[in-house]
């Protein structure tokens, strides 16, 4: 048996009137209420001047929450855009490079702004750092992308740069062979944000992969 929507029930503006004068400080303790009223045409008096400067004070500040909201979504959009370009020119660096293991440890962090960056290889790859078979599967699952803020292998993953790794990015480098790891450091979460760099960190796996196998 199907229940027909529960109909608000009609509320009358006198009872309305009547429960505000009944509890006037009801307004006050609720000023999200004054977004939704209309403001009077005129202002009669010190008390209804006092509901319009409320009504502009509730404006004023969902103004500024909306302001606050869209230079945030700018920020990120900048953030990842200046991401997305360093992971260029990382890229053309990977291209020019007769060594492409040595590329990634010696200029990849720097051209990222990171603190470090290296290759982990389950299998021997000459130039790479050595880690366990299943080391890969085992922290990436079916991921791409990873991003951490506790790193407790540090040691495993980052070697002599690990007490700089307060924040990591773990990048899977696809292929046939030994399963490889592109992993990043960083003292700083900001160089190293979900938000701005999934995308483009991925990419930048793929192209460590292209390297590879030139």
């Amino acid at each position: 048996m199907t229940t027909a929507p529960r109909r608000a029930p009609d509320v009358a503006g006198a009872d309305v009137a009547a429960y505000l004068r009944a509890n006037p400080g009801f307004l006050a303790e609720h000023p999200e209420l004054y977004r939704a009223l209309a403001p009077p045409v005129r202002v009669h008096g010190e008390a209804m001047a006092d509901h319009m400067a409320a009504m502009l004070r509730a404006e004023r500040v969902h103004a500024a929450m909306m302001a606050e909201r869209a230079d945030g979504v700018l920020a990120a959009g900048r953030a990842a855009a200046g991401l997305a370009s360093r992971v260029q020119t990382a890229v053309l660096a990977l291209l020019r490079s007769a060594n492409p293991i040595d590329c990634v440890f010696s200029e990849i962090a720097a051209l990222l702004g990171i603190d470090a960056a290296a290759l982990c290889a389950e299998g021997h790859m000459a130039g790479a750092r050595p880690i366990p078979p299943g080391t890969v599967g085992r922290l990436m699952t079916s991921r791409i992308v990873m991003f951490r803020d506790s790193v407790t292998d540090a040691r495993l993953l980052h070697g002599e740069a690990a007490g700089l790794a307060r924040r990591d990015a773990l990048v899977r480098v696809p292929g046939e062979g030994p399963a490889v790891l592109l992993t990043l450091a960083s003292r700083e979460r900001a160089a190293l944000d979900p938000v701005q760099g999934a995308g483009a960190l991925g990419f930048l796996g793929r192209a460590v992969a292209a390297a590879l196998g030139r």
